[in-house]
């Protein structure tokens, strides 16, 4: 963003003159309730700060928030996050069923659904954005959130299934387990109870079987797991070496590479979705709010290829429609007359202003540029002023904030020198000087999911952080810490630029300096970069990291680790850490399903590929006449139930009210 600083500076002074000027049109009472102008916009429109600029305005390219915030106003999913809680609600989809164990979703989409341009929506559109989403060309950095669905890593990730050329039966998963993994999974025979609403309505779903819409599709993903092997011949072998019976049921095989049509979704008619996993995942449904599984238009993709996110290509399927996308200045959406509840829909528009610069954003709403901000956006020098007003949003996030450590590269591939550096940080000290965060030792939130065990993780402990360093091998000749002898030439810290995140990078490198004598540099990479960087492993030593869950379960953070690619971001990956995962999913007991994730959680955090930082709160600003628009644990909000009001009397003075939709 440095080319577009000036601009921003300039338009921070000129609008810090009217913040000044637009103080006299306040009354008393807002002086001392509100931070700056309030009044509402003359105009049906929100004017929002949604962070960054874009990445992409396709949904399956890019994971970040900035961009989760439009994609949420532009493409609507089979589910919403709720306004308040971020459990999901309906949305395309009217309803649906889940079968006994959690692996079998069906989705009955609402009549007549259309895109932006009147074309009929239908559940083609769904089993065709899940394919693309999935697909290896594509190499969506979220892909890994859908491999719960039968055969979608082995398709993701170039796998091949093995058959026999001579009688063309394929090769099954479960003839070639290891004796351990075919006894774990004949304990863990999961059997969950489906919602007894649902039941009512379906009785066959009390046996876990779908007796309409019955399919050839249907039938396949209800035959017993093939194998699926590593599409690179190296990967194979090794594998082979280490299982006999893998390696004898390759012999004379031929391999045959899992396609697109392969995966768990299929459109039984034109108003259902059904999807099968690989595994139970009690948490699916929330999850496929996430922006990686709403439909995007195969004709405009097709007709435009990559230019299709051009306003003038562009087909939606949200409640508002893209207008307008001027990079680095303002993207504008408008109404979606389209929109299966069109009429529901309150804004005229939403004017979505990129910007990272906290003054920038603070004199801006101040002088009534702008109506809300996103999370974490108020300066900690800022808080005692701000704190006090009605219009300053704190609540508990669903969210971490943390370093990632490049594991593939020295000095980082030593798990001494990680626990060294991160032991080096106060981590209490860092969130007295943040103001409205929480120290985090382990990689879960505090306070967010009722019931979850708290996992202790390392302390503050530079002594023996310069021990483990020692131990190490940086040591001088009587053994004692020598920080000469560290690489720091190997090692930086990148962060995306923010006030911030600058804070806190600065906060870190100073701890470090201090505490083990080493002086990090600091490295800013702007956004657009900052994120295929840190995902293809492209920088040395720490990386910058925040994480607001996809949905509303203690595995949407854990999960990140699930596989060595997407958002996971360090090079950090155990099979043993995924099968733990895997074994708490197929617990029906929530409380037992949360001591093993928990102990997932701790596996993972010994072995350091992450430094814990802080648990975060909302933090942000919104005008007292913005109605529909909670602080939720996402800071993710469906816009079609956001609204200007015009009556003080009904404005929020304060938090609004947050309890369950």
């Amino acid at each position: 963003m440095d080319l577009h600083a000036s601009r921003w500076v300039q338009i921070a002074c000129v609008l810090l003159t009217l913040a000044l000027v637009a103080a006299s049109c306040t009354t008393r009472a807002n002086d001392s309730q509100f931070f700056g102008l309030v009044k509402p916009p003359a105009e049906n429109v929100l004017r929002y700060i949604s962070g960054d600029e874009p990445e992409s305005l396709d949904p399956q390219v890019s994971s970040g928030q900035p961009e989760a915030r439009i994609y949420m106003a532009i493409f609507a999913g089979l589910v919403e996050y709720g306004p308040k809680t971020d459990a999901p609600i309906p949305e395309l989809a009217e309803h649906w069923e889940v079968n006994n164990d959690n692996t079998e979703f069906t989705f009955h989409l609402r009549p007549n659904l259309h895109w932006s341009n009147g074309d009929p929506l239908t559940a083609q559109d769904f089993v065709y954005s899940f394919r693309r989403a999935l697909s290896p060309a594509l190499a969506s950095r979220s892909a890994y959130l859908a491999y719960y669905i039968k055969y979608a890593e082995g398709y993701n990730s170039g796998a091949m299934f093995v058959r026999d050329p001579q009688s063309g039966a394929f090769v099954l998963a479960r003839d070639v387990e290891l004796e351990a993994q075919t006894k774990a999974a004949e304990t863990q025979s999961p059997s969950a109870p489906v919602d007894q609403k649902q039941l009512a309505e379906h009785p066959e779903l009390a046996k876990g079987e779908t007796t309409e819409l019955d399919t050839p599709f249907h039938h396949f993903m209800h035959e017993p797991d093939r194998l699926v092997v590593s599409g690179d011949e190296a990967e194979r072998a090794k594998a082979a070496a280490t299982n006999p019976k893998l390696k004898a049921a390759l012999a004379g095989k031929e391999l045959v590479p899992v396609k697109a049509e392969d995966i768990g979704v299929e459109a039984p008619d034109e108003q259902t979705v059904r999807i099968s996993l690989a595994q139970p995942a009690p948490f699916f449904v929330g999850l496929l709010a996430h922006q990686l599984f709403r439909p995007v238009p195969r004709q405009a993709i097709e007709r435009f290829g990559a230019a299709w996110t051009q306003p003038q290509n562009m087909i939606c399927s949200g409640a508002f429609k893209l207008e307008q996308w001027k990079p680095y200045n303002v993207i504008v959406v408008g109404r979606n007359p389209q929109y299966w509840d069109a009429s529901n829909v309150n804004l005229d528009k939403i004017y979505f202003y990129p910007t990272n610069e906290a003054t920038t954003m603070m004199n801006m709403y101040k002088a009534g540029e702008v109506d809300a901000t996103y999370n974490h956006t108020v300066p900690p020098a800022w808080l005692d002023r701000i704190r006090p007003l009605k219009d300053y949003m704190n609540a508990p996030e669903m969210a971490t904030e943390y370093y990632q450590i490049n594991i593939t590269k020295p000095p980082m591939n030593d798990v001494r020198v990680r626990k060294a550096f991160n032991m080096a940080i106060d981590k209490q000290a860092l969130s007295d000087f943040r103001k409205v965060t929480k120290p985090l030792y382990a990689f879960m939130p505090e306070g967010i999911f009722p019931g979850y065990a708290k996992v202790p993780g390392d302390g503050f402990d530079p002594a023996k952080a310069r021990k483990l360093l020692a131990e190490a091998g940086y040591r001088d000749a009587s053994g004692n810490y020598d920080p000469t002898k560290f690489p720091i030439n190997q090692v930086e810290l990148s962060y995306n630029p923010s006030e911030s995140n600058r804070a806190v990078a600065e906060f870190v490198q100073a701890q470090w300096k201090q505490n083990l004598k080493l002086t990090v540099p600091l490295k800013a990479i702007e956004w657009k970069t900052f994120l295929d960087t840190r995902s293809r492993l492209e920088y040395k030593g720490f990386s910058r990291a925040g994480w607001i869950g996809d949905y509303a379960d203690p595995f949407t953070f854990l999960a990140l680790f699930y596989t060595p690619k997407g958002d996971n971001g360090t090079g950090w990956w155990d099979p043993k850490y995924v099968k733990m995962l895997d074994d708490a999913n197929h617990q029906l007991d929530p409380q037992k399903r949360y001591a093993l994730l928990a102990q997932a959680e701790s596996y993972m955090l010994d072995a350091q590929p992450v430094i814990p930082l802080l648990t975060n709160a909302t933090n942000l600003m919104k005008k007292p006449y913005v109605k529909g628009m909670y602080p939720n644990p996402q800071t993710l909000h469906a816009w079609k139930f956001v609204y200007i009001e015009r009556d003080p009397a009904k404005w929020d003075y304060g938090v609004p009210d947050m309890s369950a939709e």
